[in-house]
């Protein structure tokens, strides 16, 4: 049987009608009561437009999916694979649509599949904070990125390559960083490493961001 890819979808929230103040009641309308009172505690409005023009793409896209009106999706979280508690992946309980969500800075990415998928998108950070935090790596990421000391670029977008990666990963299995982050190799060369059970694949994103999904094969 040919293996199912995910759909995925890249958004950028500056064109999106969510964005727009004069939009945000009618987008607003999409959301439920948690939906809307997590909308609400952000303090500045760009957070606002940011988490407004995420959910309500992932309604819209969902209930696309599902023929169903976006507003009328109820979501619920799946067990945690670490503890009895039911804190796991988001999910659409009886649906059988496995999604993931991430956005960062100006972008949102959104991932639907027929079995458990991961999504993630990050703005690039600094050579700095790549070096700060590529540390937790695993061993062979963390050689890797250092074969790459002198070209600061390189080393960012290899940086980005592998916490994307990994961040999809982790998101699939429903864990996130609550596990090691040196647990599982992703790569932070051209191609993923290889995961037991998953596929992972790198995203094309605008520049100055990286973004990769994984999903349970």
């Amino acid at each position: 049987m040919p293996e199912l890819l995910p759909d995925v979808w890249v958004l950028r929230i500056s064109t999106y009608d969510g964005y727009d103040e004069a939009e945000a009641e009618r987008t607003l309308e999409l959301l439920d009561p948690g939906e809307r009172e997590r909308h609400s505690a952000f303090r500045r409005e760009e957070d606002r437009a940011r988490y407004r023009a995420a959910h309500a793409a992932l309604r819209r896209l969902a209930g696309a999916y599902l023929r169903q009106e976006p507003a009328s999706l109820v979501f619920g979280r799946e067990d945690c694979p670490l503890c009895p508690e039911p804190h796991g992946r988001p999910s659409l309980p009886g649906t059988g649509l496995h999604f993931s969500l991430s956005h960062s800075g100006d972008l949102v990415l959104l991932a639907f599949g027929a079995t458990a998928v991961g999504a993630d998108v990050e703005e690039l950070p600094s050579a700095k904070q790549a070096d700060e935090v590529a540390s937790a790596l695993h061993s062979r990421e963390r050689a890797e990125l250092a074969a790459l000391r002198g070209d600061d670029g390189a080393r960012v977008a290899a940086f980005g390559r592998c916490w994307t990666r990994k961040e999809a990963y982790l998101k699939g299995t429903g864990t996130g960083i609550a596990v090691p982050l040196d647990g599982t190799y992703v790569g932070a060369g051209a191609r993923p490493g290889d995961v037991p059970g998953w596929r992972i694949l790198d995203v094309e994103a605008p520049e100055g961001y990286a973004a990769a999904i994984a999903y349970a094969v």
